[in-house]
C-alpha cells in the first residue's frame, strides 16, 4: 500500500489554514477594557488607533571616517493611544476619569488605568491583545458639527501610558 503523502501534507496544511493560529485576524473586530470599569460598560468604540512603538536613535559621526554615521539606540517611544466612538453620556465612568483628569487643573492627582484591547475571531474571543500600562487621558475632543451631514457626533480620548505590552 502507498501513502500520497504530498496529499496529506497537502490536507494537514489546509486543516492548518484554517485554525485560529494562523487565522489574520479582522481589523473591525475588536473590544477595548479598561481596568476597573465592568464590560460591556464603556467598551465600545468606532476605532482605536496609536498601537506603536519606536525606538529612537541618535546619529554619530566617527571622526576621521564621513563615509559612515552610526544610529546608536536612545530610547523606546510609544505614540498616544486615541479610542474613537459616539459621544458618551455624563455618567460614562471614562468620562468622568478623563473630566477629573483635564478639568482637575491637576489639584486632583491623576490616576492612571491598565486598558486592554484586544482583537476578536468570530466566536467573540481574543486572538490578539495588548495591554497598555498607567495610562491617563491626555487630549479629549469632540469632531466638528455640521448641519449639512448625518453623522453621529464622535468624541476621541488620547492616552499616554508607561509602556505596552502585547499579551496575546
Amino acid at each position: 500500500m502507498v501513502i500520497n503523502a504530498t496529499s496529506s501534507a497537502g490536507r494537514l496544511m489546509d486543516e492548518l489554514a484554517r485554525t485560529e493560529i494562523n487565522a489574520m485576524p479582522v481589523a473591525f473586530h475588536f473590544r477595548v477594557w479598561l481596568n476597573g470599569v465592568l464590560p460591556p460598560l464603556d467598551c465600545s468604540f468606532q476605532e482605536v488607533s496609536g498601537i506603536e512603538q519606536t525606538m529612537q536613535t541618535e546619529d554619530v559621526v566617527c571622526g576621521g571616517e564621513n563615509r559612515f554615521v552610526y544610529k546608536l539606540p536612545t530610547g523606546m517611544h510609544q505614540n498616544n493611544l486615541v479610542l474613537k466612538r459616539g459621544i458618551a453620556t455624563l455618567a460614562s465612568p471614562l468620562y468622568l476619569w478623563c473630566r477629573s483628569v483635564l478639568e482637575g487643573g491637576l489639584s486632583i492627582p491623576i490616576v492612571p488605568m491598565g486598558i486592554h484591547v484586544h482583537l476578536l475571531n468570530a466566536d467573540r474571543l481574543p486572538v490578539r491583545a495588548w495591554m497598555f500600562h498607567d495610562a491617563y487621558p491626555v487630549k479629549w475632543s469632540v469632531d466638528a458639527f455640521n448641519a449639512t451631514k448625518n453623522d453621529v457626533v464622535i468624541e476621541s480620548i488620547e492616552l499616554a501610558y508607561l509602556h505596552s505590552t502585547r499579551v496575546l
